[in-house]
């Protein structure tokens, strides 16, 4: 009894080294979201203070194809992300809408007059309640919504030119056609 005492402490600790050695080459990109194929989460965001887009609620995303990106100043992966989030704009025409995650005004302002701005309309989640009903795990995340408000596509992370040209792209011309 005395050596079970002391073995089961080793062997939680084993299985749990074997879950981490398991998943540390997981691609995060991978992670599918239970909303897919499901209508968008009810929501109403106010604008961010300051700006001169509208905010947006989940009506917005009806008519046709719209791109939802989940961006905050501070995440150093969004700052990455963003000129890809632009040319994408210029090269699709696609309605794109972001969800400012956890930000303070003046620094989300700050972040889109440096990089430029290529949402239609920017939604305030100061709380984060929006972005949790969404599913996101963490920023930047990025949803493609078809014209019924369905979710269609997930991308947990920052994009890549890669993930656009052979996933996200090819999706929108699908929601095109």
């Amino acid at each position: 009894m005395r050596y079970l005492f002391f073995a089961l402490p080793l062997v939680l600790l084993a299985a749990l080294v074997g879950v981490f050695a398991f998943s540390i080459d997981r691609d995060a990109g991978l992670v599918r979201s239970v909303l897919i194929d499901k209508p968008a989460p009810q929501f109403t965001l106010a604008a961010v203070e300051g700006m001169d887009v509208p905010g947006f609620d989940n009506a917005a995303l009806l008519g046709e194809p719209s791109l939802v990106n989940v961006f905050a100043s501070w995440c150093i992966p969004c700052r990455d992300e963003h000129p890809l989030l632009e040319s994408l704009k210029a090269e699709t025409a696609i309605r794109m809408y972001g969800i400012n995650h956890s930000d303070a005004p003046e620094n989300a302002r700050a972040f889109l007059a440096e990089l430029g701005n290529p949402y239609d309309a920017i939604g305030a989640d100061r709380d984060r309640r929006v972005s949790i009903d969404w599913g996101v795990y963490g920023v930047p995340e990025t949803f493609l919504v078809d014209a019924n408000g369905v979710i269609v596509y997930k991308h947990v992370g920052p994009l890549t030119p890669r993930a656009i040209e052979t996933e996200l792209k090819p999706a929108i011309a699908a929601l095109r056609s």
